[in-house]
């Protein structure tokens, strides 16, 4: 099966392929173009012409095309489904969720492209102001270019398309190299739902060659990039004066407290931990258990966990299929050595089948260690003790990161405590700091980023303020 660039509203045939095999069985499913530079800057001069088409396009017809294209993606969610499992491994029931929350976030986006306000402002309250009115209106920045990850490639592709279509902007989407196939499939549906050649262009190929490009060129106004925190530390020191939403990823951890009934959380906090192989910026890293509770908790996480089934993604019984790629296991195995020799007990897990790393589960895990301080991106949690609340706070805290974090306890004062005392974008109490609807503020604080995602706040910085003020005295 070839794929070919999607350009202008048009399919092109690349210059170049490359061959995409899936991370499970590593046979070839596709051969996908692998863009050059000037393919590159033909998209970037096609979503440029097509920016004063969307600027004046009225909210309530960007509104409408993106009514259509959820249901367009509703009519053909199994097939979206299966794309996501073949080139991603992701457990096909697990894709169906993120299908169903893709459908939500452009519902999301439809909605918001018909809110998005200014305000009056009284120039009255300043000597001078008298007989003037003033009032702000958000307009779009122009060209956005979207550069995206393997682990959710219909959703966190819907995050950065759906606002910046909302707002009036075009898009230049870079999808990751492992999952290209979701974001033609998109394009597919996009030009079915009405929307207008150049708004949405996808080139696919090399990161260093797309991104350098999309990055510095002047007509790209806005880079919204989810990936690494290497990466976005690139982007942000060669983007010059453009906006930048980095989202990069995180140690996640969630506290468990005393008086916590660990039975009802375990489960939960599994699937928190494993979902899609822990290949989820906020999947659970770290969990820290109060003494009381610690040897019960192990205890019941680590049955918990040897009931989960390995196999192919598209099974519907598999729960943990493989990473993305062989290195990813290598890297992984690696780490859980370390972690060892750091004095880690494994409790659980830590072997290899064929590309799937058995879900792990570390105990007494040095703070310094790789799987405790950078984030591991696989199916590896750990689990230590602490005294107190307070203690695992700190513990929390001695992070780069802060995306999210989690904490169950029973006590309001605790809670509100560590909301107050944690150093992240968001604190979930009483669940996992997996959680994520799509409509909330998402981002975080330190190594895991600058700006917020979620439809609304995404479509905030997707715009620019523009103040107009009148003088009703002439």
């Amino acid at each position: 099966m070839k794929k070919y660039l999607f350009i202008n509203g048009e399919w092109i045939e690349p210059k170049y392929y490359t061959e995409l095999s899936s991370p499970y069985d590593e046979r070839i499913i596709a051969e996908i173009p692998a863009a050059t530079p000037e393919e590159v800057e033909s998209a970037i001069r096609s979503a440029f012409q097509a920016t004063t088409t969307m600027r004046k396009m009225p909210s309530h017809q960007r509104a409408t095309i993106l009514e259509n294209l959820t249901h367009l993606l509703e009519k053909r969610k199994d097939e979206a489904a299966r794309i996501i499992a073949m080139e991603a491994a992701k457990p096909i029931n697990t894709a169906k969720i993120e299908v169903e929350r893709t459908i939500q976030t452009y519902k999301f986006a439809a909605e918001e492209a018909k809110r998005i306000y200014g305000e009056t402002l009284p120039m009255d309250a300043a000597p001078g102001g008298e007989g003037r009115v003033a009032y702000t209106v958000h307009e779009p920045l122009g060209v956005v270019a979207a550069i995206t990850p393997f682990n959710f490639p219909m959703n966190l592709v819907a995050h950065k398309v759906g606002p910046a279509i909302a707002t009036g902007n075009t898009v230049v989407l870079k999808p990751a190299a492992q999952t290209p196939l979701s974001a033609y499939f998109l394009a597919e549906l996009c030009k079915e739902a009405g929307l207008p050649d150049g708004a949405l262009n996808v080139v696919t190929g090399s990161g260093s060659v797309i991104g350098d490009i999309l990055v510095k060129d002047e007509r790209v106004q806005k880079i919204s990039f989810t990936g690494s925190h290497a990466v976005g530390l690139q982007i942000r020191n060669k983007a010059d004066l453009k906006k930048v939403t980095l989202e990069l990823g995180s140690n996640a951890a969630v506290i468990v407290d005393e008086h916590v009934n660990v039975e009802k959380v375990i489960p939960r906090c599994v699937s928190g931990a494993f979902a899609f192989q822990g290949q989820v910026c906020i999947s659970i890293q770290r969990v820290y258990v109060h003494e009381k509770n610690y040897e019960k908790f192990v205890k019941g996480f680590v049955e918990a966990t040897e009931k989960l089934k390995l196999g192919a993604p598209l099974d519907p019984e598999t729960d943990i299929s493989a990473l993305i790629s062989p290195k990813d296991v290598e890297r992984t195995l690696d780490w859980i050595e370390q972690a060892k020799q750091y004095g880690a007990e494994v409790v659980t897990g830590g072997i290899r089948e064929g590309n799937i790393l058995q879900p792990t589960i570390l105990t007494d895990v040095d703070p310094s260690a790789k799987v405790s301080c950078q984030e591991a991106f696989a199916p590896i949690v750990i689990i230590n003790r602490v005294q107190s609340v307070e203690e695992a706070i700190d513990a929390v805290n001695d992070s780069r990161y802060g995306l999210q974090a989690g904490i169950y306890t029973e006590n309001i004062h605790t809670a509100l405590k560590a909301s107050s005392d944690l150093h992240v974008g968001g604190v979930i109490i009483n669940d996992i700091p997996t959680f994520r609807v799509d409509h909330m503020p998402y981002g975080g604080v330190k190594e895991s980023g600058v700006g917020r995602e979620g439809i609304k706040y995404a479509m905030e910085e997707m715009t620019e303020m523009k103040l107009v003020v009148i003088n009703k005295n002439e």
